[in-house]
């Protein structure tokens, strides 16, 4: 009887300690729920990073976005390097990260990192916080690129690697438009090779090793006549005029072609590098040089020579050469050449043979005398403010222009050149009659416009040779803008 009853207590006495070994589990656990509550709680209201995070190796715990911002900031700042190179085989090129935007993402990877042990529930959010305590969380810092530019660029490199794709395309060379057929070849995987990129810069890994370019095979595209023949033909544009403001509005030649566009298709039947499909051209009904003088109603410039009207073959030379340049219209930014406008002094054109210099000395040649209009028009130029893009003195001083003011011209050796720098065109006009040469600009004066002096004079005189210097000056309302020296020439002595 004694011993079952000492077997009851002590059994009561057991079941006692485990009662209150569990009551101080369960309040333990209760007090460090409770903490841990707490403490999330806190983190969650406080504007802290939780425990426990890093980026890229890079401890931000603790502190504020702004705080991990700058602290990212500092430590990455350096670390992208102006260029990295690329490669496909043996062609490599360097892109600069600025101009494909290379940027590390690093207010998002911070706000990734601020959102860890608030984006949940509370208890998610306190498991999130219990785990950082353990085990440490490392984020990726991300890489962003600007994806338009980067493609543009990557696009512009596909068409340079040494096995690109070689697609369809045509030319226009005179009369004749050539059509070239393709190659298959290689293309860079723009998403691929940016891809790459990417990886490579969010790695760190890029700035000592070349990064290789994703490439894919690629055929041609089809040879479409239908779209060259779209983007070939136009309709002849005639030149016309406006006021209010001046405006001119040059002509524009008709092109089509000079066969069926199914004619054109049935070439493609042959498997060949190239097609040549002839041209037509349809000129309007009014040319810029049609326009009338009311379309440029400011006389800019003029000059003008005398030559000997008795003389009737050189008298015929001067005239034939003006007329060709009479009435051209030089649009802004155009170049003039003297020698296309003109042509090449020939029998069949109606020149006649008159003194030319030639190795020295005076002979008898074809067209001889024309050197005086490019005389005469390479001063009007001087005084309209005109760009003289090409213009050599004579051997000798001619009769009709002084020292340093002259330019000869020879057919397919010696040109005449100069560009429309104003921002009107011209119109020219040439004239020669009772023993002078004329020439003219008109165009639109410019407010205020410029004013011109020119000034040469004879440096040296030897029993061989004389030698000059000429001077433009520009003024503008009676100020001086520029004054240079525009050419030194020398001249052997008759």
């Amino acid at each position: 009887m004694e011993t079952t009853e000492l077997k009851i207590v002590e059994e009561k006495k057991h079941l006692s300690a485990k009662t209150i070994m569990g009551i101080i589990s369960i309040n333990f656990i209760i007090i460090v729920f409770t903490v841990f509550l707490g403490i999330t709680i806190y983190i969650s209201s406080s504007n802290k990073i939780i425990p426990g995070i890093y980026v890229k190796g890079v401890e931000i715990s603790g502190l504020t976005k702004e705080q991990a911002v700058q602290k990212i900031t500092n430590e990455f700042n350096n670390v992208l390097p102006n260029y990295l190179t690329v490669f496909h085989g043996d062609y490599e090129t360097q892109l600069n990260l600025e101009d494909i935007g290379a940027n590390f993402n690093i207010e998002e990877v911070v706000n990734r990192a601020y959102n860890l042990g608030r984006e949940g529930n509370i208890f998610r959010n306190m498991g999130t916080i219990m785990k950082n305590l353990v085990v440490l969380e490392n984020l990726d810092l991300n890489v962003s690129l600007n994806n338009e530019q980067t493609t543009n660029i990557l696009n512009d490199i596909s068409t340079k690697i040494p096995d690109a794709v070689v697609q369809s395309s045509y030319y226009v060379d005179g009369k004749t438009l050539v059509v070239t057929r393709g190659k298959a070849g290689n293309v860079v995987d723009v998403e691929k090779s940016m891809e790459n990129i990417k990886n490579r810069i969010a790695d760190l890994t890029f700035a000592s090793n070349r990064i290789e370019l994703v490439t894919i095979v690629k055929e041609p595209e089809a040879i479409d006549m239908d779209k060259i023949h779209n983007e070939i033909y136009k309709e002849p544009v005639d030149a016309y005029y406006s006021t209010n403001p001046y405006v001119v509005h040059p002509h524009e030649n008709g092109v089509d072609f000079n066969i069926s566009v199914d004619e054109a298709k049935a070439m493609l039947n042959e498997v060949k590098d190239s097609y040549e499909i002839p041209l037509k051209y349809t000129a309007p009904n009014v040319t810029t040089n049609m326009i009338g003088t009311e379309a440029f109603p400011d006389l800019i410039s003029k000059f003008s020579t005398k030559y000997n009207a008795r003389d009737k073959d050189r008298t015929t030379n001067l005239k034939l050469a003006a007329e060709k340049i009479n009435g051209t219209v030089l649009m802004p930014g155009e170049t003039f050449s003297y020698n296309t406008v003109v042509g090449e002094r020939t029998i069949a054109a109606g020149y006649k043979e008159a003194p030319i210099y030639q190795n020295g000395e005076v002979v008898d040649g074809l067209g001889g005398g024309i050197c005086q209009i490019s005389t005469t028009l390479y001063n009007a130029a001087l005084f309209a403010n005109l760009e003289i893009v090409e213009r050599r003195n004579h051997q000798f001083v001619p009769s009709y222009a002084n020292a340093g003011r002259d330019a000869t011209v020879v057919y397919g050796a010696i040109d005449f050149r100069f560009k429309n720098t104003r921002n009107y065109p011209i119109k020219i006009i040439c004239t020669v009659s009772g023993g002078i040469a004329k020439c003219e600009m008109y165009g639109l004066k410019e407010n205020p416009d410029y004013e011109v002096e020119i000034t040469s004079e004879i440096t040296e005189k030897t029993s061989t040779s004389i030698k000059s210097a000429t001077y433009k000056t520009v003024k503008q309302n009676g100020q001086i803008i520029s004054s240079e020296r525009i050419s030194r020439d020398t001249y052997k002595r008759h």
